[in-house]
């Protein structure tokens, strides 16, 4: 018999809030198990213990290994799983989004399948990177022409800055090797970008693939949200990077150090989701669990409540669907 072990599963109501909760945790290089309702971490150290529902979001990096009563608790508790690169820098799987309501997913897609609503949230995205200017007037080619001039801008700068020649963004993305050492740190350091804020896309339960600058590809929103942090991290890394490595260092080892410490220290994961609610969503509050996140939807009705029988008297033409079922 198996009524001896594991825990009743939590009312999701039961459940600490989101905001009472820690964030993301990062381990890396440890076993994961459980003990009751603990998580345990064992490394080199020893074994820690934490209550599986103080974990919002649990991101295992490289080195860990864990068990399925591990699996099993966490998923029980409301937490997700990612599994990613050396402090988040890539994102390789993820388990199910930290909330089970589909209202940030939903908001998205609504707002990018509407032209209007589009167009709004892309100049939302351009004025996130021009705070000091009044961009609501300027269409999508001038948007798009006013960011190509500053991050060349940036570029140049920090071309100046580290002494590090400067000719263009140019690669091969079929032959990494192909580009100088500032182009392939500029690959490195971004990819490492792409990983963490695909983490903070999944765990929130938004679509990587819904993007409203970026469109057709399964990481558009990812390329949306990225591009607000190049030119204050990634870029600078970069140029950094190509700066101090000589001939015989490895340059993609040197910027996936640097960005993995840069997006640490600047709270990356933190800001891309604050961001990410900030644009999709005009409620303020934390994402939180409801006690009752499934609805029925209706095209005349909106959305009704799971869990009831509804008879044909739910809608206004029932006389006339009642003579039809008679006939």
């Amino acid at each position: 018999m198996n009524q001896g072990f594991g825990m009743i599963r939590p009312e999701l109501q039961a459940l600490p809030q989101i905001k009472e909760r820690l964030t993301f945790l990062y381990i890396e290089r440890a076993v994961l198990n459980r003990q009751d309702n603990a998580i345990t971490v064992t490394d080199m150290r020893g074994t820690a213990h934490i209550p599986a529902a103080a974990v919002s979001v649990l991101l295992l990096g490289p080195g860990t290994t864990i068990s399925h009563r591990a699996m099993e608790l966490i998923g029980d508790a409301g937490a997700s799983v990612l599994w990613v690169g050396e402090w988040g820098v890539r994102f390789y799987s993820g388990g199910k989004p930290l909330t089970n309501s589909s209202r940030l997913m939903e908001a998205q897609a609504a707002l990018v399948s509407n032209t209007r609503s589009r167009v709004s949230i892309a100049r939302k995205l351009y004025a996130m990177r021009f705070p000091d200017e009044n961009v609501s007037g300027l269409s999508m080619q001038q948007l798009r022409g006013r960011e190509g001039s500053r991050v060349r801008s940036v570029y140049r700068r920090m071309s100046v800055k580290t002494g590090v020649p400067w000719n263009g963004r140019e690669y091969n993305i079929n032959d990494f090797n192909a580009s100088d050492n500032v182009n392939k740190a500029l690959s490195v350091a971004h990819s490492c970008l792409y990983g963490v804020i695909h983490s903070v896309i999944n765990a929130i339960g938004c679509s990587p693939a819904l993007g409203f600058i970026h469109s057709g590809h399964a990481l558009s929103f990812v390329y949306d949200i990225a591009d607000l942090y190049k030119a204050e991290v990634t870029i600078p890394i970069a140029f950094e990077a190509a700066a101090r490595a000589s001939e015989n260092d490895d340059i993609s080892a040197i910027t996936r150090r640097s960005a993995r410490d840069a997006m640490k220290e600047r709270d990356i994961l933190v800001r891309a989701v604050h961001d990410i609610r900030g644009l999709l969503s005009s409620k303020e509050d934390e994402i939180e669990y409801e006690a009752e996140l499934l609805q029925l939807w209706d095209d005349k009705l909106g959305l009704l409540k799971s869990g009831s029988s509804y008879g044909i008297d739910s809608y206004d033409d029932v006389e006339e669907n009642n003579e039809e079922s008679y006939e």
